[in-house]
């Protein structure tokens, strides 16, 4: 289901859901490297101008941009894992709760934006027994597309038994 032209509030309980679906027995570095390779696969079909980056435990295990990617999401990146670190809720999560609350992610936990970004495509990696270790985070694209095509890899993932 896409989140596009959802209410804030249902975008919430519908992130709330693919948090709670999208778990983890384990992740490996092997792990991680596979589901790069599934998000450049994709982005590499789709012609997107994106940067990938996958971290566990604060240690960077996968990163990559596509033809079309800048700087800029490179910093992007750093500031939508950052929100993900902080909350382990999805960086999509936090501004959508934020709009729903009234209240920048600025105003409400003293964070300065230029190194917090609320912003679609920053997700949590969580294992079962230990909670969020990481995220997978893509930037390049509008911020629901970059939580959606996120979303889609692990569901992938998931479903052919990682």
């Amino acid at each position: 289901m896409s989140l596009q032209g959802l209410s804030d509030q249902d975008v919430l309980e519908q992130i709330a859901a693919q948090e709670g679906r999208l778990v983890f027995d384990s992740f490996s570095l092997e792990l991680a490297h596979a589901i790069g390779m599934d998000l450049m696969a994709v982005g590499r079909q789709r012609s997107l101008p994106i940067a990938i980056d996958i971290t566990r435990n604060a240690q960077c295990l996968f990163h990559a941009a596509l033809d079309g990617a800048t700087q800029d999401n490179a910093q992007w990146i750093q500031r939508k894992m950052k929100v993900v670190q902080r909350f382990g809720h999805s960086s999509l999560y936090m501004g959508a709760l934020c709009r729903v609350k009234g209240v920048s992610l600025e105003e409400k936990y003293q964070l300065p934006l230029n190194e917090y970004a609320p912003h679609g495509g920053a997700f949590p990696v969580t294992l079962k027994e230990s909670g969020v270790i990481g995220s997978v985070t893509v930037s390049g694209l509008p911020q629901i597309e970059d939580h959606e095509l996120v979303v889609s890899v692990l569901e992938s993932r998931l479903s052919a038994g990682a």
